[in-house]
């Protein structure tokens, strides 16, 4: 349990059986009544953020989240395995755990997912993902790098935009954060 004085940000906190973040934190000691504590918490499993007021009797309940590295294996439905890389366990979790970040995923990936004990609460991709072109238009005599931009399809089914002298076949490097071109491999 927390009092009031340890919220902070980033702090990981349970409410009515749903895991949060505190995002920002802003102590609030006003002349007349007790002290309260405005937040923002950010829910883990799908990240919608909340505005919430904590006051002095307040019970908090603070969870500590463990990291545990694991391999994707595949997708089936709409269920993802994964298998612990200190185990070998295999482990289904939802696609809704990942959301739209479910196309930058590709089999043998690592990544790190945030565990309560032996339920998993969200999936956390590397910051840049590796992935091969599988379709883009030709680009077009007299293109230069810094011309314009042109879609291309990438072997996990996203669809990001590239330069106009990336080619089928070319591995580049995408942010998983943006969704945007960075280089090529």
């Amino acid at each position: 349990m927390a009092a009031l004085k340890d919220l902070r940000n980033g702090l990981v906190i349970r409410l009515d059986d749903v895991v949060y973040t505190i995002v920002d934190c802003h102590p609030v000691k006003p002349g007349k009544g007790g002290a309260f504590t405005r937040t923002k918490i950010k829910r883990v499993s799908d990240g919608a953020v909340l505005d919430r007021t904590f006051r002095a009797n307040d019970t908090i309940e603070t969870v500590r989240l463990t990291d545990q590295e694991m391999q994707f294996l595949y997708s089936e439905g709409g269920t993802l395995w994964f298998m612990d890389n200190e185990t070998f366990d295999q482990h289904e979790l939802p696609e809704t755990l990942l959301g739209d970040n479910v196309k930058y995923l590709k089999e043998g990936e690592t990544v790190t997912v945030k565990m309560d004990a032996a339920t998993p609460l969200a999936v956390v991709l590397p910051t840049f993902v590796e992935l091969k072109i599988v379709e883009t238009d030709p680009g077009l005599r007299g293109d230069t790098v810094s011309g314009g931009s042109k879609t291309a399809k990438l072997e996990t089914g996203a669809v990001v935009n590239v330069p106009l002298f990336v080619k089928n076949e070319t591995v580049i490097k995408v942010d998983t954060r943006t969704g945007k071109y960075v280089e090529r491999v």
